[in-house]
């Protein structure tokens, strides 16, 4: 992951984050915080209205972009779709209503416009998902209920990827990364204290945020899960089970260094 020495603001990454609910504003900001600290130049976080505060509190650098209302509507889909026309990836998800039909109809009229690269992460994983995403680059994290959600069975997620052309990365003790071109690759490591609350926006944030910096999904993939392991790793020495989120996406710049100090990538 190179970085030319003359380029400029938004040349090394602009990424989007689209979520929350009245009831749920960390989830999208955990993404936005994770991508932010892959790298990244720009980060666009667009959430409900009731949640600005919040957004332009957690960072200075946060372009913070709001809903109508304090659910994602129809009415919401124009502007969204207009800021992605400028991004390099986006995530789609995070913190939506479940429950809220309406949210849910417009987070996939926002899929099916959307032409930038896609990180589709909880509400944005329904059994519409893999038909919406058709001719896209996009990766898919569900965790197993929403891989159940999705309708898709555990096992056959790599004849998933090959045949819808997309990544799915299956959330677990032990990662399993199913590949386009019908390869599934495990991630090991980590521990318990990765079921806090969070850690899977903070996933697909690092993620995105390496895809808009030029990696591939595939290897962005990899590289965010292993990270994510390795941090969990790391801070159970000192916190044991007791570490947060927030923890673990401090630990991202470090271990980023690290990798690409020693690999040279």
């Amino acid at each position: 992951m190179e970085r030319n020495p003359d380029s400029h603001k938004g040349e090394n990454g602009i990424v989007a984050i689209v979520g929350g609910s009245a009831t749920m504003h960390g989830a999208p900001l955990f993404s936005a915080l994770a991508a932010e600290a892959s790298g990244v130049d720009l980060v666009h976080v667009m959430l409900p209205r009731c949640h600005a505060d919040a957004a332009k509190a957690m960072s200075l650098n946060f372009q913070v972009r709001l809903f109508a209302g304090d659910e994602l509507a129809a009415q919401d889909t124009e502007a969204v779709l207009e800021c992605l026309a400028s991004v390099d990836c986006a995530v789609l998800g995070p913190g939506i209503a479940h429950g809220n039909a309406a949210s849910i109809r417009a987070l996939e009229a926002i899929i099916e416009g959307a032409a930038c690269p896609l990180v589709l992460d909880a509400a944005a994983l329904q059994p519409t998902t893999l038909s919406l995403v058709q001719g896209k680059t996009a990766v898919l994290t569900p965790h197993l209920g929403e891989l159940e959600r999705m309708e898709v069975r555990p096992e056959l997620i790599g004849e998933v990827a090959t045949q819808n052309n997309v990544t799915l990365f299956l959330k677990g003790p032990t990662d399993r990364l199913a590949l386009p071109d019908d390869e599934i690759l495990s991630i090991k490591g980590g521990n318990a204290g990765l079921t806090v609350g969070g850690t899977g926006d903070a996933l697909a944030g690092l993620i995105a945020g390496l895809i808009g910096q030029g990696m591939p999904p595939g290897k962005a993939c990899l590289l965010a899960g292993e990270l994510m392991k390795k941090a969990a790793e790391e801070l159970f020495a000192d916190l044991w089970f007791a570490y947060r989120t927030q923890d673990v996406i401090a630990r991202i710049p470090h271990l980023l260094c690290r990798t690409f100090d020693t690999h040279h990538v």
